[in-house]
């Protein structure tokens, strides 16, 4: 009994230990924004070879760079899960020797590195284009999965049947855990990171003794015992990003209402502005003229001889931001002479980039009202070379995400991926994305309508230095609201509109956990701006340059 209670001991100071460590480490080198993760450096399979991935794949600048990585931490990882199954193992049942458990896990960590890649590398890609469904498409696989890879380190046949429900159990309260703890990580002051990182790690303890009892003794027999159920939902983890999204474009599109306030209904005579709408990535425009002569259509394609937006396919929307850039600038000086008015812009999403990016490039005087719907808040805090490029952080990743959407494009045929102008935008011009986009512009009333989804797409912290009007809403789905339609005709007649959420700070704590680790400003010469504030590391935007 005395031994046990040794091993208990020891197992709980050995969870504990590395995710101090970690939170002192980060905490020493004031990156606020990755202090989440810590408590993940001794969680359960497979969240702590996720832990790891999401790592090497941002902090990598050349192939060799990569490859020495990922070997130092297969290692690594194997010897610590194996101390920790160690001493997490049940008395009730005789114990293989160390030296065999150590080769299984070496065996099975560098096969789970394999698995659990692809989702490390589209949570990088989140980080780039600052999207929450890219967030929850990295992180549903892994849930669905861990049941399955938690009986891996200590049970020969781990791969057949099905999981027991207490599995599922401990699988579910170890991802709570871990959103709980990076959440608290996060909130306390510096002096309590690791401490509370270190608790997080006991919890962590608990959980590998619970598990490991779990797949070791179960309470029922195995359901399924013949059937390969860990390789099949492997498979199928695979298969549902590949299907969704060709099974939605089979799906009739409709007409949203927030085009329909634009094009089929003129604006109230309290409104004086000329408008500009601008819609998002993968957006249609059939060339239909608008009700109000006062309200125009970006197009992506540009203007007709008569000066007319051009009708425009979802791949016109994936050219550069700086291209877009110039055609806004001719669309704006255009309306504005036509019509005589001063000129608001409405932009959603990718148009909502546009238009900001636009007031801090080239700016025409008479464009003083902007209204963005779903920004895409800190974009840009990953990297990876152009496609070309033989060396650069996050090289890696960048292929993993070519091979990735690459073969998705294969059933969807989008043309859309990792490499498409729009995304080299964000990537190039990280710094003003992460730092000056929710920013105001002088002589320019600006607000930004948030979805709460936002709330997930970027570290906690400050986030914006403009007013905002935010509700329960996914991503581009605002303008179907009427209440959000009342309150941008307000903001348009130049009433002041502003509804920030208490939830919204919860909310960007509790997804702490789950986003890749952004690179600093100043590791990527690319940018060249060592000298910009970074909310990377002190957690704020809008600070003078």
């Amino acid at each position: 009994m005395r031994d046990l209670d040794r091993r208990f001991v020891a197992l709980l100071v050995l969870a504990a230990l590395p995710p101090a460590v970690e939170g002192v480490v980060l905490v020493a080198l004031d990156f606020r924004a990755a202090e989440g993760l810590a408590p993940q450096v001794t969680a359960v399979w497979p969240y702590d070879t996720y832990h790891d991935l999401r790592w090497l794949l941002v902090y990598h600048d050349s192939w060799p760079d990569f490859v020495i990585n990922v070997a130092v931490v297969v290692v690594l990882r194997a010897l610590l899960t194996t101390g920790l199954v160690v001493l997490a193992w049940p008395r009730q049942v005789a114990r293989p020797s160390v030296r065999w458990l150590a080769g299984r896990n070496m065996t099975l960590t560098s096969a789970l590195t394999v698995v659990v890649s692809p989702w490390a590398a589209i949570s990088v890609a989140a980080s780039v284009v600052a999207l929450s469904w890219l967030l929850v498409a990295s992180l549903l696989p892994l849930f669905l999965l861990a049941p399955f890879l938690q009986r891996a380190a200590v049970v020969g046949t781990w791969w057949r049947g099905l999981p027991s429900i207490e599995l599922v159990g401990w699988s579910l309260l170890n991802f709570v855990v871990l959103t709980i703890g990076g959440a608290l990580v996060w909130t306390v002051p510096d002096w309590w990171t690791a401490p509370v990182a270190a608790v997080a790690g006991l919890v962590n303890g608990l959980l590998w003794q619970r598990t490991v009892a779990a797949a070791l003794l179960p309470r029922r027999p195995v359901r399924w015992a013949r059937v390969p159920a860990a390789p099949l939902a492997v498979l199928l983890a695979f298969a549902v990003p590949l299907v969704v999204q060709p099974l939605l474009q089979l799906l009739p599109q409709m007409p949203t209402k927030g085009r329909a306030l634009v094009l089929d209904r003129p604006l109230p005579g309290t409104v004086r502005h000329a408008v500009i709408f601008l819609d998002g990535h993968g957006s249609v425009y059939g060339g239909q003229p608008t009700a109000d002569p006062n309200v125009q259509w970006f197009s992506y394609r540009g203007l007709d001889p008569q000066g007319r937006p051009l009708p425009y396919a979802a791949r016109d929307t994936y050219r550069s931001i700086a291209s877009s850039i110039a055609l806004l600038a001719t669309q704006v000086e255009l309306l504005h002479r036509r019509t005589g008015r001063p000129v608001a812009l409405i932009g959603q999403s990718e148009g909502a980039i546009v238009a900001r990016t636009y007031l801090a490039d080239r700016p025409h005087p008479a464009v003083d009202i902007l209204a963005m719907f779903s920004p895409l808040i800190n974009a840009g805090r990953s990297y990876y070379p152009p496609e070309g490029a033989s060396s650069g952080w996050g090289i890696a990743a960048g292929w993993e995400l070519r091979a990735l959407f690459g073969l998705a494009d294969i059933f969807a045929r989008s043309g859309s991926g990792p490499d498409e102008p729009f995304i080299r935008s964000l990537l190039d011009n990280a710094p003003f994305y992460r730092n000056d986009l929710m920013c105001p512009v002088p002589g320019v009333r600006i607000l930004a309508f948030l979805p709460t989804t936002t709330a997930t797409e970027a570290p906690p912290g400050e986030y914006t230095g403009i007013p905002v009007f935010q509700m329960p809403a996914v991503h581009g789905g605002l303008l179907t609201e009427p209440v959000v339609q009342a309150r941008l005709v307000n903001f348009l007649e130049g009433e002041p509109v502003s509804r920030p959420q208490r939830g919204y700070a919860l909310l960007q704590q509790v997804s702490a956990a789950w986003q890749a680790p952004p690179l600093p400003l100043s590791v990527n010469p690319v940018w060249r701006n060592d000298r910009v504030p970074d909310p990377a590391l002190n957690g704020k935007v809008c600070q003078p340059r």
